[in-house]
């Protein structure tokens, strides 16, 4: 595989003792750039993400999707074709890498996502929780949109040129929802790939660890796909 074309963007907020064990990690013979979106943290995330060789941009805006966002532009800016974005607080193994943007490579897929509920995954990675609501959102989501989904995670590659068409606007948890209806509207080429998910290496989920946190992020997604669900004509182009 070639590393010319590919970005991977990292949102992160306080998440530095994680990314000084998950940065190290990530092969630059599959990735050329490393962008770490520092969604306005405490702590010393930018500091940690510099010093690992990550190209490192400022959102202060507090939001999931406004990170996301801002990292896909820094990645299109600085000429990648594909985009690849993972959480920052190690859970998303970088193992998958290659896994996750084969199909997009070899012309077979426009937007691959990845599945923490597979069989690789190690038990008890995913709360609960969170496990409840990502099966109740890709059930719905795969019989309303006829597309064959198990997860709603955060692992996910896709072309650059294709994301943009999304004209994505959702900037909070209801990103990856939005991403995963439009482009299953747009008949993208969509593949789900099992991931090697594992526990986050430090602190607790801002989400998924907590009631509440998960909670929001069911209200956030469930809202989306609501949302688009009634629009009949979502004007790509």
């Amino acid at each position: 595989m070639t590393n010319e074309a590919i970005a991977l963007v990292i949102p992160a907020w306080n998440e530095a003792d994680a990314l000084k064990h998950l940065l190290p990690e990530i092969s630059r013979d599959l990735v050329r750039w490393i962008v770490v979106v520092d969604n306005n943290s405490t702590d010393a995330t930018a500091a940690v993400a510099r010093a690992a060789g990550a190209t490192v941009v400022l959102e202060e805006r507090r939001g999931y999707g406004q990170a996301c966002w801002r990292g896909f532009q820094t990645a299109r800016d600085l000429g990648a074709e594909v985009v690849v974005f993972i959480d920052g607080d190690g859970s998303d193994n970088p193992i998958d890498l290659p896994r996750m943007v084969e199909p997009i490579l070899s012309n077979r897929a426009d937007l691959v996502i990845g599945s923490r509920v597979g069989p690789q995954s190690e038990s008890g990675a995913v709360p609960a929780q969170a496990r409840l609501g990502n099966w109740l959102i890709s059930r719905l989501v795969s019989r309303i949109y006829r597309v064959s989904v198990h997860d709603i995670g955060s692992f996910r590659a896709v072309r650059i040129e294709k994301l943009e068409q999304l004209k994505m606007q959702e900037m909070t948890f209801g990103w990856p929802v939005e991403m995963l209806v439009k482009a299953a509207r747009a008949r993208f080429r969509i593949v789900e790939i099992d991931l090697h998910y594992r526990r986050r290496s430090h602190g607790q989920s801002k989400v998924a660890g907590t009631v509440s946190g998960s909670m929001r992020a069911a209200y956030a997604m469930l809202s989306t796909m609501a949302r688009y669900a009634r629009k009949k004509d979502l004007n790509y182009v």
